[in-house]
């Protein structure tokens, strides 16, 4: 039976580092619960403190304040044999994928296993089966050099839980990749959470990454959460002025102005009746619209009808707004606000 206790606690943890003007505290008590199997996300500015935070949970970087618990023991409390143990049950992937360049990929990934004194044959036996997971097996004897940027990621995923770990820390493991490689990477990190049970901890500084991959996400601002709650919860009505940036872009705390500005029709043509096209739109643009009349129906799974929508007044915003709806091919026509 799962542990009703989350995976990993954190308790009153702060962080301070010296410096040659002076301490610099990068995390104040941070207190966060993740639970076991879940997709957990945090967010925040570069210079929040998001990276230390991820290197205190596995305890590369010690506190200097609080506690972190796995599996509810305290990792201040345990001795160096035990840590280690403990860094062995999480895995971590980083942004520059961090290979051993002389290495083959078949060997990057027996690395963790060589460290943790696993017989040969077995370690070749679980890095092959490892590569198989993420698609690179026919990939075994080629170098990091010979690789692409998702490829060297995957091989790093594949390194990073060879020691079967029950968390993987991703540290802005995407932000070197372009869109295309990073929705790969994002699935096959989805597929690992479904089909092995591992937790993920997402890192990034990208409301788009946890927007498709995280169940809940905690946002940090200056050392400390501002907020931490469901990713749907959050992303509909963000409570913290960070998670207002982070969320609508630049529209932090002004609401959005809309006066007499640009309305426009969109046709529902026959489109699946179970496809969200006005709340996708506004989740992908990050941009709030008006409904100003809407008539649809669904007649057998199909979508029928109208909707006008009136844009806010940003110009930046209309044009996302517009650009988005040519890109999916939705029908649309600028109407007058005296003709519906």
């Amino acid at each position: 039976m799962e542990s009703a206790e989350p995976i990993i606690r954190l308790e009153g943890l702060g962080k301070e580092f010296n410096t040659s003007n002076g301490p610099i505290r990068a995390l104040d008590d941070i207190n966060l619960s993740i639970e076991h199997g879940e997709i957990f996300g945090i967010i925040g500015l570069s210079g929040a403190g998001k990276s230390t935070l991820v290197r205190c949970i596995n305890y590369l970087e010690v506190p200097t304040a609080g506690k972190v618990y796995f599996e509810n023991k305290s990792l201040s409390s345990l001795k160096d044999k035990d840590l280690r143990q403990v860094r062995q049950s999480m895995g971590m992937i980083f942004q520059q994928f961090n290979l051993l360049a002389q290495r083959n990929v078949l060997q990057n990934v027996c690395f963790p296993l060589e460290i943790a004194k696993t017989p040969k044959k077995e370690a070749e036996k679980r890095a092959k089966d490892l590569l198989k997971i993420v698609g690179l097996e026919d990939r075994a004897k080629a170098y990091p050099s010979q690789l692409s940027g998702g490829q060297k990621q995957r091989v790093a995923i594949a390194r990073a839980l060879a020691t079967n770990p029950k968390i993987l820390l991703c540290d802005e493991a995407t932000s070197a990749l372009d869109p295309n490689t990073t929705k790969s990477i994002l699935n096959l990190l989805k597929d690992i959470n479904k089909t092995m049970g591992v937790t993920v901890v997402v890192i990034t500084h990208e409301m788009a990454v946890i927007e498709a991959i995280c169940d809940r996400v905690a946002i940090i601002d200056q050392s400390h959460i501002a907020e931490v709650g469901n990713v749907a919860e959050i992303f509909s009505e963000p409570k913290s002025k960070i998670g207002r940036q982070l969320i609508l872009g630049n529209a932090t705390d002004k609401a959005p102005l809309f006066g007499k500005s640009r309305q426009i029709r969109i046709s529902f043509d026959g489109r699946s009746s179970f496809e969200p096209v006005l709340a996708n739109m506004i989740l992908s643009c990050k941009v709030p619209v008006n409904i100003i009349h809407a008539e649809t129906k669904d007649i057998k799974g199909t979508a029928m009808g109208q909707m006008v929508i009136q844009l806010p007044e940003d110009e930046t915003d209309q044009n996302r707004v517009l650009k988005y709806l040519e890109t999916k091919k939705i029908p649309h026509e600028e109407v007058q606000d005296d003709v519906i």
